[in-house]
């Protein structure tokens, strides 16, 4: 019989064969905790839903949004002075917050030089305000805004209130958005030619917009569930009419809720119970636009 011998070449090892242990239990483990994790949220999130549109239930209609609040008469008040209220305050918001925070991410990934002290002094102040509680703002935009700068309790007072509660989330977002940016797009623009500021402004930017839209939608989300600040600054519990510029006295969805939920008939809670529902279809409208923002336009590079 002969024998057949198998050649290798020279200076190869044959590999070695691995053994298949399985997943090991603290992977199993961890991925159970995120599941359970997960699982808590939804199940809280769809109890909240359930129980606000079941109390709601008799108010969802034209009546929350075309009639203003009415003490005396729970059965035909409305909201629509806080809604809005809260448009006209988020869109002022915006127009301060997003500007300020997408410039002052550009010259800090950019233009700031990381070894000078007074750009790490930024740094550490933007990120420690980022953790800073919504009333601390409050008491800043009381003291400094409305009777400091003499705003009054005015649109205009929340306004900026408001912005530099979410200025510092816009400015680490759009920060993350820009340095995602690969350093090659940047190097192949300038030695084309382009100046500094052409490929932040035509390469650079483009490519990040889809991030810091996405960072700025959330940071506006979260200023429009705020109440605490607004209520510190004098927002109106009972307005009954609708603001006509940045110097007209507010109410918004958050103060409304609260002044509903305080009464005592039980007309007030399916009011409050329904004007919930509203905020959160504004906040889940943000919130849905900005991942589809993400989706849509995000690159990998």
């Amino acid at each position: 019989m002969s024998s057949k011998v198998i050649e290798r070449p020279l200076g190869t090892v044959p590999a070695p064969r691995l053994k298949s242990r399985g997943t090991p239990w603290r992977e199993r483990f961890f991925r159970l905790s995120l599941w359970a994790s997960l699982a808590v949220g939804v199940v809280f999130l769809a109890t909240l839903l359930v129980y606000v549109v079941t109390q709601g239930w008799s108010r969802l209609d034209s009546r929350l949004w075309m009639n203003f609040p009415d003490i005396i008469d729970p059965t035909n008040a409305g909201a629509q002075s806080a809604i809005a209220g809260t448009i006209w305050v988020i869109a002022f918001t915006a127009l301060y917050s997003l500007p300020t925070g997408i410039l002052a991410a550009i010259y800090l990934e950019e233009y700031a030089q990381p070894d000078r002290w007074y750009n790490r002094v930024i740094e550490i102040n933007i990120q420690n305000l980022a953790a800073v509680p919504s009333i601390v703002y409050g008491i800043l935009g009381l003291g400094i805004i409305s009777r400091g700068l003499g705003f009054g309790q005015t649109v205009l007072t929340a306004a900026l209130t408001l912005s530099l509660l979410v200025l510092p989330v816009v400015i680490i977002s759009s920060r993350e958005a820009i340095r995602a940016v690969p350093q090659s797009i940047r190097q192949a623009s300038l030695a084309l030619g382009a100046t500094q500021w052409q490929t932040i402004w035509r390469q650079v930017l483009p490519a990040a917009i889809p991030g810091m839209a996405t960072g700025s939608i959330l940071a506006l989300s979260r200023a429009m569930g705020e109440a605490a600040p607004l209520l510190l600054i004098g927002g109106l519990t009972f307005i009954t009419y609708n603001p006509t510029g940045v110097e007209s006295a507010f109410s918004v969805l958050p103060i409304q809720i609260f002044n509903w939920i305080s009464q005592s008939r039980a007309e007030f809670t399916a009011l409050a119970s329904a004007a919930i529902v509203i905020l959160l279809a504004l906040l889940l409208a943000m919130n849905s636009l900005a991942i589809w923002l993400r989706n849509r336009y995000s690159r990998r590079w």
